[in-house]
């Protein structure tokens, strides 16, 4: 197994960490913005787990390592963090389920336009929506294991002055991380519409 494969591997690994954390019973906050260690040591984990996706493919690249092995675990890896991160985000009631909802209907969707293309003998090209969605949903998480706050709790009036401006910034990021899913949706679609609608 390659470098590039082993970074990949060990991103796998770190989501059963990042998920064990809340049951640890990791008591205090920073003394700003009354952050829980807890939720610091999971976007820690987040945050390595993510640089790690754009490490092996680096690597993978520019030492000519692209492997078949790698070309199958890597979407999955980033697909278990992303949508990880989501659900633990929903149990500690920070965001709606419908976020990760649309975000994993868009995966399956386009995970299904892969196989169908592939049997076809097709390989459809990555947009820069599918980069901006990526982008998008390791910020906007971040954001929200951070912020003290739920999606879009500014709009009820009863924030603190001081917890208004993260709340605004991780309540627009995810929405953004939603819209840039659904377009990079689309964008698969419309690329391989004549491989969907085809009649034989």
């Amino acid at each position: 197994m390659n470098l590039p494969n082993k970074i990949t591997v060990a991103r796998i690994l770190l989501i059963p960490i990042m998920i064990i954390i809340p049951y640890l019973n990791i008591q205090g906050t920073i003394p700003i913005g009354g952050i829980t260690y807890s939720n610091l040591i999971i976007l820690a984990i987040f945050l390595v787990a993510s640089l790690t996706d754009f490490l092996d493919g680096y690597l993978a690249r520019k030492n000519n390592q692209v492997t078949t092995f790698g070309k199958f675990l890597d979407p999955i890896a980033d697909k278990l963090l992303v949508l990880s991160a989501l659900i633990m985000l929903v149990e500690m009631g920070k965001i709606p389920a419908w976020i990760p909802i649309i975000i994993a209907a868009r995966e399956f969707i386009v995970s299904g336009i892969r196989m169908l293309a592939a049997g076809e003998g097709n390989v459809i090209a990555a947009s820069w929506y599918g980069k901006v969605k990526t982008v998008s949903q390791m910020v906007a998480i971040s954001l929200a294991f951070i912020d003290t706050s739920a999606f879009m709790e500014f709009t009820k009036g009863e924030l603190a002055n001081s917890a208004l401006p993260l709340n605004i910034l991780m309540s627009v990021a995810m929405l953004v991380s939603v819209v840039m899913t659904i377009f990079s949706g689309v964008d698969y679609f419309i690329k391989s519409k004549d491989i969907i609608l085809k009649s034989k």
